[in-house]
C-alpha cells in the first residue's frame, strides 16, 4: 500500500514590521507547516492569489492598507472569503475596535504582547482542522479513483454529514470546556465573598470593598452564561424545562433581586401587576432570565435619577400576557431598531462601554421568547425619551393551578448540621467552601481527588459528599459517585456534583453515575443551602 504524501499547510502573517515576523514564524514553525510572510496587505493580497491559505495572523495597524481594509477585501473575493482570520493588535481592548475587527470577519482578537502558549493553541486547531480537511478531500479522490462516480456520491455525503456532527461534536466539547474553565476561577472568589458576609463589620471601606468584588463577580458570572446561552441558541442546544407557573410570581421576584442594584444605580423601580394569576408553561430560570436581561438593559441605558417600570396584563383579543418593560433613558432611533435583538449589537456604544455587557442581552431574550412560543418587540418616541420593550407570551386558562415556585433566594437559616466531604482538586475552591460551610455550622472534612474522597467517604460517613467532576487521576467525579454507589457502606450518602459544567447532557451524565443533585459553578451560598435542605435524613 503506498503511503500518500501530505501536502504542506499554509499559514499566512501579515505585519509591517520584520520583527514581529520573525518573533511570530519562531512561536510558530512547525512540521508540515509553512509561513507565508507579508509586510504589507498589497504583498499579502499577491501571496493570497498563489496559495491556498489556512489561517491568516493579520497586524491590525499597518501603514497603507490597514488590516481591517484587508480583511474587508479578503471577504469580497470568492477564493479567500472563508479564510479564518485572527487580528494581531498593539491598541488597546476597545468595544467598538473590537466589533469592527469581527464584522471585517475576524475569528480571534488577540492583544500584543501576545502569550505564546495562547498563540500555539489557538492556530493549533486550524492546523489540525485543515489537515482533517486535506484527509477528506485526499479519501474521497481515492473513492472516486476506485469505485466510479455514483459511490463518490454516496460516499461524499456520508463523509459531510459525519464531518458536520464531528463539528458539532467539537463545538459542544469547546463550549463545555470554556464554561468549566472560566466559571471555576469565579467559585474561590465568591465563596470568600460569602464567608466576609458573615462576619460583621462597621468599617465602611471593608463592606464597599466586599459589595464590589460580589458586583463584578456576578457581572463576570452573567457574561458567561450570555456568551455560552448564545451559542446553545443559536444551534437549538436550550432545552426548557417546563412547569405550569405563575408569570407574575416570576415578575415579582425578578423584580426583588434587580431592585437593589437598581437602587444603587440610583434608579426607582416600580411594578403594576395583575391581581389574577398569569398561569403559562414554561422554564421558570429562563423566564427569570428574559425578565432581568431586560431590567438590565433598562438601567444600563438610563441616568441616575430615572425610572423604571414593569407592567403585565392580558390582551383581552387573544388572551396572551403582555409584560411591558419600560425605562426613561437614552431612547432609540429608526436606525438602532432595526438591528436591536441582534448579537453583539449596542445601540450606544459610550453607554454600552459604562454600563458593560457584550450586546447579547436582547438576543438572549428573543430566543428565549420565541422557545416559548412567545415574541418581543421594543418602541421608543426617539433619542432621550425612553424604551418600552414588549413580550407577549401565551396563557393557559386562568384556573388552571401553577406549579410551586421555589424562588427565595435567601439563606436558609433552619438546615440541620450535616457531615460533609467535599472532594476537589482546586484547593483554593476546597478551601473556601470548607471555610463557608464550617462556619455556618456543618462539620466538613476535604479531599483532593477522588481516590482519596471515596477513602474518607468510608471512614467519615458524610451525609453529603460535595464532589467536583474534573478530579485527576483515574477516579474522576463519576467514577467516585459509581463506587460510592456501588459500595454497601456508602450507598446511601447524598451526592452533590459541583462542576464548571452546566448542559442538559452533563446532568444527565452526573444522575447516570448516581448523583444526587447537579449544581453549576460558581455556587452562592443560598444555592448551597437550598441542595443540603434537600439531603433526606438518612441512616449513614
Amino acid at each position: 500500500m503506498s503511503i500518500r504524501p501530505v501536502a504542506p499547510v499554509y499559514f499566512l502573517l501579515v505585519d509591517d514590521l520584520p520583527e514581529n515576523l520573525l518573533a511570530l514564524a519562531a512561536l510558530l514553525r512547525r512540521d508540515g507547516l509553512v509561513l507565508l510572510e507579508a509586510n504589507s496587505g498589497t504583498q499579502a493580497l499577491e501571496l493570497l492569489l498563489k496559495h491556498e491559505v489556512a489561517l491568516a495572523l493579520i497586524d491590525v495597524q499597518m501603514p497603507g492598507m490597514d488590516g481591517f481594509e484587508l480583511a474587508e477585501l479578503m471577504r469580497g473575493t470568492e477564493r479567500t472569503r472563508r479564510v479564518p482570520i485572527i487580528f494581531l493588535t498593539a491598541g488597546s481592548a476597545d468595544r467598538k475596535r473590537r466589533f469592527q475587527g469581527y464584522e471585517a470577519g475576524a475569528v480571534d482578537f488577540l492583544h500584543k504582547p501576545i502569550e505564546p502558549d495562547i498563540l500555539r493553541s489557538k492556530t493549533e486547531v486550524f492546523f489540525e482542522l485543515y489537515r482533517q480537511r486535506q484527509e477528506v478531500a485526499a479519501q474521497r479522490d481515492e473513492l472516486i479513483a476506485a469505485t466510479g462516480e455514483n459511490v463518490r456520491l454516496l460516499e461524499e455525503s456520508r463523509r459531510q454529514a459525519e464531518a458536520l456532527r464531528e463539528a458539532d461534536r467539537r463545538k459542544d466539547e469547546f463550549l463545555a470546556m470554556l464554561a468549566h474553565e472560566l466559571r471555576n476561577p469565579l467559585a474561590p472568589i465568591q465563596n470568600s465573598v460569602a464567608i466576609l458576609r458573615l462576619f460583621e463589620t462597621d468599617d465602611s471601606a471593608v463592606i464597599s470593598a466586599r459589595e464590589i468584588i460580589s458586583r463584578q463577580v456576578s457581572h463576570m458570572a452573567r457574561l458567561i452564561e450570555d456568551l455560552l446561552d448564545m451559542a446553545r441558541i443559536a444551534r437549538g442546544k436550550i432545552e426548557l424545562r417546563v412547569q405550569r407557573h405563575d408569570l407574575s410570581a416570576i415578575i415579582r421576584q425578578t423584580a426583588d433581586d434587580y431592585r437593589a442594584s437598581l437602587s444603587i444605580a440610583g434608579l426607582s423601580l416600580e411594578l403594576e401587576l395583575p391581581d389574577r394569576p398569569l398561569i403559562l408553561r414554561g422554564d421558570l430560570t429562563r423566564l427569570a432570565q428574559v425578565i432581568g436581561n431586560l431590567l438590565h438593559n433598562a438601567a444600563k441605558f438610563t441616568a441616575r435619577g430615572g425610572a423604571v417600570s414593569v407592567r403585565a396584563e392580558v390582551d383581552p383579543a387573544d388572551g396572551y400576557a403582555v409584560v411591558r418593560v419600560r425605562d426613561s433613558g437614552a431612547g432609540l432611533d429608526e436606525a438602532v431598531m432595526s438591528r436591536l435583538f441582534e448579537p453583539f449589537s449596542q445601540a450606544n456604544q459610550a453607554l454600552a462601554r459604562t454600563g458593560g455587557g457584550l450586546g447579547l442581552g436582547l438576543a438572549l431574550a428573543k430566543g428565549l421568547v420565541e422557545l416559548h412560543g412567545g415574541s418581543i418587540r421594543a418602541e421608543s418616541a426617539g433619542p432621550g425619551k425612553g424604551s418600552t420593550f414588549i413580550v407577549r407570551l401565551p396563557l393557559l386558562e386562568a384556573d388552571e393551578p401553577a406549579s410551586e415556585q421555589g424562588t427565595d433566594s435567601s439563606p436558609a437559616s433552619q438546615s440541620r448540621r450535616l457531615r460533609i466531604l467535599i472532594v476537589e482538586d482546586n484547593r483554593d475552591t476546597a478551601k473556601s467552601t470548607q471555610m463557608l460551610l464550617t462556619r455556618i455550622g456543618h462539620e466538613v472534612e476535604v479531599a483532593y481527588d477522588g481516590d482519596a474522597g471515596f477513602a474518607i467517604t468510608r471512614s467519615f460517613k458524610p451525609d453529603v459528599v460535595l464532589s467536583d467532576l474534573g478530579l485527576p487521576g483515574e477516579t474522576d467525579g463519576y467514577a467516585l459517585a459509581r463506587k460510592v454507589r456501588a459500595d454497601l457502606a456508602t450507598s446511601n450518602v447524598h451526592l452533590i456534583a459541583l462542576s464548571g459544567y452546566g448542559q442538559e447532557e452533563d446532568r444527565r451524565r452526573t444522575e447516570e453515575a448516581g448523583f444526587d443533585q447537579h449544581l453549576v459553578k460558581p455556587v452562592n451560598l443560598a444555592s448551597i443551602q437550598r441542595a443540603l435542605l434537600a439531603v433526606p435524613h438518612r441512616a449513614v
